[in-house]
């Protein structure tokens, strides 16, 4: 009876133990959850490494497609920067799809009103978009490789033939079944067998262990498909019938990898080793992962599409959130596909959303725009926050501005450019084959215009080729299918290229030994310049300031340097 007590109160203390780890990881998924649903609205925190940014680009890379955003033009936005301003996603899934849409600009309305609908429908429903942030933390993410990366890594198994694993399992059983007739003999059989057996699997299971993680990955995604395919949410029908076929598709996938991914993850238990001892013994899980490995080959298809499904809502949900974080500082934007393919831009309110205390400007560009101004007035940034905006526009139909109207365009820059010491190109290099893709785009009589931003045209070389050869380079620009937006220090252009842009600019206020920029786009050419007050202001020696200032007099007075 003692004994019987004893077994008794271990039973309890285990039952009781896993009862508290059960209710403490509930308790720790509710507060997880919650934090989440407060942060709706809240600008992240999360930090990024290269790395890991770099996996984010998988799917992407997976699906090219004509007019995506070049790696210039990403670089030249600072669009790594404004994706991890608006990343609120919790998922592999949401993270990679959210990259690839702010790459991949719209090409007609239709596509953005369905991304719109579901935009406002997750906004406007609390209970709703709590029920799919759930599913998407439970998801989560792959950790160090994006899920495309493990499944192009499955091509590399080929495949796999378990009939070499069945061949060994029968003599494991024809060893038992000689013991009867022989006993030792019988026995030594058996444990050669076993032997055989135990090292063979440890080699073969160390070429697949690598896949395994996948394999998690996916099924994770199947039972997520399978939690949203319950859910009754009016908004997004289509997808989660997607979802729901895709889940029915890999149905033997699930059924098949379920030993597989419960293998090999050494919890202690008793009854668990002794399983895992006969996995190995009778290569149990290697036989399923075959199975399931042949399962998932053969629906690759399904995987990618309950990828791109699960990311797209994902992505609504973040926009959602990244909207609600810009107060009331954005518009959804006017887009038209204009029958004459007519160029222009109107925005009021306009600024950039990276900026904590943006100064919101107005623009009404009916043709190409020439901006200049003085060192740190403004002009870089504000074409940023225009192209930036114009490619949210067309990406996650949201922008930064009280209202932004315009057609829909091929958006390319050329302004962030530095040598390139890996080709052995020279700044100027890098400027002039930088310019010239555009000016192949805008060559292109297509259905969309291209919208271009140049900051500083021709920097890297002297003067006088500058000025000529810009002048014919932004003719050029202007003559083609294009609405150009560029920057220039070299005020001789507003008067050569009066009759092709627009002249704005920027200015600003020096009051005795302080300078101001009040950052507001002006329409006319910069008439004033600073670059001799800031180096007053940064105590050069006077002679050096007071020369300068006077040659500088001169030229402009006689034309010429003495």
């Amino acid at each position: 009876m003692d004994a019987f007590i004893f077994v008794c109160l271990i039973l309890l203390a285990i039952v009781l133990v896993m009862t508290k780890e059960y209710v403490d990881s509930r308790r720790f998924l509710e507060r997880r959850l919650q934090e989440i649903y407060a942060g709706y609205g809240v600008p992240p925190e999360r930090s990024y490494g290269a790395e890991e940014l770099s996996h984010i680009r998988m799917y992407y890379q997976k699906h090219q497609k004509a007019d995506q955003i070049d790696e210039i033009t990403w670089n030249d936005l600072h669009m790594d920067a404004v994706y991890q301003r608006m990343n609120t996603c919790l998922s592999a899934a949401g993270d990679e799809y959210l990259y690839y849409r702010l790459r991949t600009p719209a090409a007609d309305v239709d596509e953005l009103r369905k991304l719109e609908q579901r935009i406002s429908y997750f906004m406007e429903r609390e209970g709703e978009r709590r029920r799919l942030q759930r599913v998407f933390y439970q998801l989560g993410r792959t950790g160090r490789h994006s899920i495309y990366e493990y499944l192009d890594h499955l091509d590399l198994l080929g495949e796999r033939k378990s009939g070499r694993y069945f061949f060994w399992d029968t003599l494991v059983l024809l060893s038992i079944a000689g013991m009867f007739f022989s006993l030792p003999v019988g026995l030594v059989c058996l444990f050669g067998v076993l032997c055989h057996n135990l090292i063979d699997y440890f080699k073969e299971y160390r070429q697949v262990e690598p896949y395994v993680t996948s394999f998690a990955y996916v099924r994770r995604l199947l039972k997520g498909g399978e939690e949203l395919g319950k859910a009754e949410i009016g908004g997004i029908e289509e997808a989660l019938a997607a979802v729901r076929e895709a889940c029915k598709s890999l149905r033997g996938f699930m059924n098949s990898s379920n030993l597989v991914s419960g293998a090999r993850q050494g919890s202690g238990n008793p009854l668990e080793i002794l399983l895992d001892y006969l996995r190995m013994l009778f290569y149990m899980d290697l036989i399923r992962f075959n199975k399931a490995l042949h399962d998932l080959q053969r629906h690759m298809g399904e995987v990618d599409r309950l990828i791109t499904v699960m990311g797209e809502l994902e992505c609504a949900v973040a926009v959602g959130s990244f909207r609600k974080s810009l107060g009331d500082g954005w518009c959804v934007p006017a887009l038209r596909e204009e029958p004459g393919k007519s160029l222009f831009l109107r925005t009021d309110g306009l600024y950039h959303p990276l900026l904590q205390e943006a100064v919101p400007n107005t623009l009404y560009a009916e043709k190409s725009v020439l901006l200049t101004g003085s060192n740190a007035s403004g002009k870089s940034t504000f074409l940023r926050a225009a192209a930036v905006n114009a490619l949210l526009a067309q990406t996650v139909h949201t922008c930064a501005a009280a209202s932004y109207e315009a057609p829909f365009y091929r958006i390319y820059s050329s302004m962030s450019l530095r040598d390139d010491l890996a080709c052995g190109d020279s700044y100027y290099m890098v400027e002039i084959k930088s310019i010239k893709r555009i000016m192949d785009q805008a060559g292109q009589e297509r259905e969309r215009p291209v919208l271009c931003f140049v900051d500083e045209v021709l920097r890297g070389t002297n003067t006088v080729e500058r000025i000529a050869a810009s002048t014919q380079i932004m003719r050029k620009l202007a003559a083609g299918h294009a609405l150009c937006f560029a920057a220039t220090h070299d005020v001789e252009l507003t008067k050569l290229l009066a009759q092709e842009y627009d002249n704005y600019h920027f200015e600003e206020r020096i009051e005795e030994k302080d300078i101001s920029f009040p950052y507001k786009l002006m329409r006319g050419p910069a008439s004033t310049r600073n670059a001799i007050a800031l180096l007053r202001m940064l105590k050069y020696d006077e002679d050096v300031t007071s020369e300068a200032e006077a040659m500088a007099e001169r030229f402009l007075r006689d034309g010429s340097w003495k």
